[in-house]
């Protein structure tokens, strides 16, 4: 798609890929719809109570065309960047991450995501992914703060942030929904300046 300027036709920017040593992340794609369907109904009873309850179509093929449309809209309007992420050796779908609610201006920050299919906890994937997400917003897209948010009872996504350099901050009171009830989570956050 073309886009006409001020000084003639422009081409938008490619979407963003991050790339690590196991893994790439990229913004979903039509095609992925199979394999992001098996994956989120095989680890339906593991990711369920870390999660919103899904609607009646989380796993139909039209919302997952809506949930491409809005990954490649909010990257090329630079408020989200949502990726899954693949196994470089053999292109498995492992799960998915998103920095959303990016601001910019004096704030710089985004809220940091993430979910990992349950065949593929305790191997390092999301760690490796997080990282590598974290210094792709502080490098390349110049943010200053990441914000994460978990259940107290979350003990793996507390171990996650804490060995990526994210820190406790305290206690938001009904910050989201969580599998049918809104619930207080613990927020954390990483600064650029504490992880040069």
């Amino acid at each position: 798609m073309w886009k006409l300027g001020l000084v003639g036709w422009k081409r938008p920017a490619p979407l963003p890929r991050l790339k690590t040593e196991r893994l790439e992340m990229c913004v979903p794609h039509p095609d992925d719809f199979v394999e992001w369907k098996a994956l989120r109904r095989d680890s339906h009873g593991f990711l369920q109570p870390w999660e919103p309850l899904w609607p009646k179509d989380h796993l139909s093929r039209g919302a997952f065309k809506r949930r491409v449309r809005w990954a490649q809209a909010e990257a090329e309007a630079d408020r989200a960047l949502s990726f899954l992420i693949f196994r470089k050796a053999d292109r498995v779908m492992v799960g998915g991450l998103t920095l959303s609610n990016i601001r910019r201006g004096p704030s710089q920050s985004a809220t940091l995501g993430y979910w990992i299919g349950r065949k593929y906890v305790r191997q390092g994937y999301m760690t490796e992914a997080t990282e590598a997400m974290a210094h792709h917003a502080f490098t390349r897209m110049k943010l200053t703060r990441l914000e994460a948010a978990c259940l107290e009872t979350n003990e793996a996504s507390r171990a996650l942030l804490a060995s990526c350099g994210f820190s406790y901050e305290g206690i938001a009171r009904s910050y989201l929904e969580v599998n049918g009830a809104v619930r207080d989570h613990m927020l954390f956050a990483r600064i650029k300046s504490d992880h040069v």
